[in-house]
């Protein structure tokens, strides 16, 4: 495993598991999987509404839990909540959260992130994140907040690598989780002619290469997955290095393609919509 270190000291895995998209079961199950495999870092969210699912999978896995990194994030009906961090500990079934995010930059994100900001001093949050945050709601946290965020969590992927949201994370020493690491399933990254080349280069799948191409770039990801093997496949990139070569090939295949836009209708939607009940 390789790791990256945030700019207040704390490492966290360069890899783990993301449970978007599943069931509480699914989740439970996963993550379940992956911790008996080796994965160590697991990214959740009070919006999968799989939190309490993704607590039994720690338990049930049996691997302690100073050995797991946690990452989940706050939804924006619940920033300002006071009781809010202390609820999605217990649905965790935790006393601390490794890395929370807020996780849509709605009005009220300041007030969300001096929630954050306090359980930080307390000990229950080790590092503060922001989720699909533009670069001046960014730029905003960094200069106007006591605690500098370490971490953002945004669409990366070789169509979209956020080449310069890089430059201004560089300076502040922050990191990068990528989500669609795989580009959300689209098979044209994937059938890249470049990636299949390097596939049979190292001996790998398509899929791998990606993966391995965004450690190489610094990238923090948590692919999703709920087949044990795939989830181990997901894992199995830290037995190869690209070539600089290599990652000038990969460089080419960046067109500026999003997957993901937030329109400004669609930030207003996230500010209103309540959670559902976490089973």
């Amino acid at each position: 495993m390789e790791y990256f270190k945030m700019n207040n000291g704390v490492e966290m895995p360069m890899a783990g598991i993301g449970v978007f998209m599943m069931s509480p079961q699914e989740a439970e199950d996963s993550v379940a999987s992956a911790l008996e495999s080796g994965v160590r870092m697991i990214d959740t969210a009070n919006g999968y509404m799989n939190e309490s699912g993704t607590g039994r999978g720690i338990r049930k896995s049996g691997v302690a839990r100073e050995d797991i990194f946690l990452v989940t994030k706050l939804w924006p009906t619940v920033y300002e909540k006071e009781t809010a961090i202390d609820e999605t500990l217990a649905r965790l079934g935790t006393d601390y959260i490794d890395l929370l995010f807020l996780h849509q930059p709605t009005d009220n994100w300041r007030e969300g992130y001096k929630n954050i900001e306090k359980a930080y001093k307390e000990g229950k949050v080790k590092a503060i994140g922001l989720s699909n945050f533009p670069e001046d709601l960014l730029q905003e946290a960094i200069d106007t907040m006591e605690i500098k965020p370490q971490m953002v969590q945004v669409e990366a992927h070789p169509y979209f690598p956020q080449t310069e949201l890089k430059k201004m994370l560089a300076e502040t020493g922050m990191g990068l989780m990528a989500w669609y690491p795989l580009g959300h399933g689209d098979k044209t990254l994937m059938a890249q002619p470049v990636f299949t080349e390097l596939a049979e280069k190292y001996g790998k799948s398509n899929a791998q290469i990606i993966l391995r191409w965004h450690i190489q770039s610094g990238d923090v990801i948590f692919p999703g997955s709920k087949n044990p093997a795939h989830i181990r496949d997901n894992f199995d990139i830290f037995d190869f290095k690209l070539t600089d070569e290599d990652m000038a090939k990969i460089a080419e295949v960046d067109n500026g393609r999003r997957y993901y836009e937030a329109s400004p209708e669609l930030i207003a939607q996230y500010a209103k919509m309540e959670l559902q009940p976490d089973l």
